[in-house]
């Protein structure tokens, strides 16, 4: 029942920006966490960022903070994540993920997960 479906990624030259957008359908979006994700080719999926069910906190990995920005749209039931100044080293699979309320960066802790979408910056 539980959908996330990615999209805006793209290929963005180096220091340009990107927006990419996680809509949700199946279940009480306004109620849960969501969280951004990121995989590397040959690398782990690590956290990106992370936003409360209240919209009220954000959390961010040192690699973005302060370049980017997670927000929500509980009406439009969609999650953003806004990247500014993209470096290569952000090329990446990002994917968007839920939990239901309680506020977590890990990744186990999230079980409900998009199919990604592709962000590729050249140098």
């Amino acid at each position: 029942q539980v959908q996330l479906v990615e999209s805006g990624g793209g290929l963005v030259q180096a220091g340009g920006s990107l927006r990419v957008s996680c809509a949700a359908s199946g279940f009480a979006f306004s109620m849960y966490c969501m969280g951004w994700f990121r995989q590397a080719p040959g690398k782990e999926r690590e956290f990106v960022a992370a936003i409360s069910w209240s919209g009220g906190s954000t959390n961010y990995a040192d690699s973005v903070k302060g370049r980017s920005t997670i927000s929500r749209d509980n009406t439009k039931m969609t999650v953003y994540l806004q990247m500014n100044r993209l470096k290569p080293e952000d090329t990446a699979v990002y994917y968007c993920a839920a939990r239901f309320r309680d506020y977590d960066v890990r990744i186990s802790e999230y079980p409900y997960w998009g199919q990604g979408t592709q962000v590729t910056v050249s140098s």
